[in-house]
């Protein structure tokens, strides 16, 4: 009878260890689906907003998020500062006025809050002032420390320029309403030639015009220290001079010297398209898209020669090779050369060369059509 009681006892015992077993073999099971899930979710939702991490790999270049990337955490270099970037700028008196009553080679305007600033290309110089009325020597001289510098940009905090031929970038920050050189990158490229600062990937993108190279930059938004991210490259364009690039959405086109425009992925500069242009618009600046058309100006042919200088639009890039585009220089006399245009307060500019009393040009487009193009300068 004892042993029979023994037994039950026993059995009674080992059904609740395997009851025990089963209850954790499945609460263990139910947390591996829990976990993968989870993970299943995580990786939608990262891939729906298009966030990734920033690293650098094995070939030096940062990888590249879609969308706003997050801090600086991973970068190719830092800039170097400058030795006078703390020296007290006391007024207005310290700030040297603009020696120039006319302008020589003037590249780029564009403005930052209420200040436009205008790169004097063969001046050596860039200029502000805070209106296009005043005679040019009432403007202030923000740097002539540069040789043939061509663009600047801004994200309303820093101040990127391009020193072209010293092959480099300086950076200026604004102190006490004074614009003061704090910090410079070296050794970008082959003559850095165009700026532009991104604002949905808050980047700054300088083109390097005779490598195929686009230098990222960015900084932290509770410092000013910035960083160099990235460099993309398109091998086609190494050694041909390209004087600009234009993003647009998640696509950027370059105007190259070699009879074509290319349009490629922002993120990745995979080339999608190619567009051949004829010889005589071989040595296209830029290219803007306004309204319904894209304007493109051009300093040469393919030989070089300036007298094929002109400014032309179309709405389809694959029907310039067939002539199809709209010869418009006619709007601003012609025989100069017209560089780049920059759309400022619901007008554009252009800045031109060659052609004495017409350096910077206003105009407007209202359905597609150039309206109130007057001389500024």
């Amino acid at each position: 009878m004892k042993s029979i009681q023994r037994k039950h006892t026993e059995n009674k015992h080992e059904n609740r260890r395997r009851n025990l077993k089963r209850k954790i073999c499945c609460a263990a099971l139910a947390a591996l689906l829990l976990v993968v899930l989870f993970l299943i979710l995580r990786q939608c939702l990262m891939s729906s907003t298009g966030t990734n991490s920033t690293a650098a790999n094995s070939t030096g270049i940062a990888d590249h998020s879609a969308g706003t990337p997050g801090p600086v955490t991973e970068y190719l270099r830092a800039s170097e500062l400058a030795a006078d970037s703390d020296t007290p700028v006391t007024s207005s008196v310290d700030v040297p006025g603009n020696p120039f009553a006319d302008l020589s080679v003037p590249t780029y305007l564009t403005k930052v809050d209420d200040t436009y600033f205008l790169v004097d290309c063969y001046h050596n110089q860039v200029i502000y002032h805070d209106n296009l009325s005043d005679p040019l020597t009432q403007w202030h001289v923000m740097t002539s420390d540069i040789d043939r510098g061509h663009t600047l940009a801004s994200d309303g905090t820093i101040y990127l320029i391009d020193d072209t031929e010293r092959h480099r970038i300086l950076i200026f920050e604004e102190k006490d309403g004074l614009f003061v050189h704090t910090q410079t990158f070296d050794g970008i490229g082959n003559r850095p030639h165009y700026i532009v600062y991104d604002a949905p990937t808050d980047t700054f993108y300088a083109w390097s015009s005779m490598s195929g190279e686009m230098y990222l930059f960015r900084h932290n938004p509770d410092d000013t220290r910035m960083y160099l991210t990235e460099i993309r490259r398109i091998e086609s364009l190494d050694n041909v001079y390209v004087r600009s690039f234009t993003i647009i959405g998640d696509e950027i086109c370059f105007v190259s010297g070699n009879s074509a425009i290319i349009r490629a992925d922002l993120e990745s500069f995979e080339i999608l398209e190619t567009y051949p242009v004829p010889d005589t618009l071989a040595g296209m600046i830029q290219l803007t898209r306004i309204q319904d058309y894209y304007y493109i100006t051009v300093s040469t042919d393919i030989t070089g020669s300036q007298d094929y200088a002109t400014i032309i639009r179309t709405q389809d890039l694959s029907s310039l090779a067939d002539g199809g585009y709209e010869d418009i220089y006619s709007h601003f006399i012609g025989g100069g050369t017209p560089y780049y245009i920059t759309e400022l307060d619901n007008a554009y500019y252009l800045t031109e060369h060659r052609l004495p009393g017409h350096s910077v040009w206003r105009f407007e487009v209202e359905d597609n059509e150039i309206v109130h193009v007057e001389t500024i300068y």
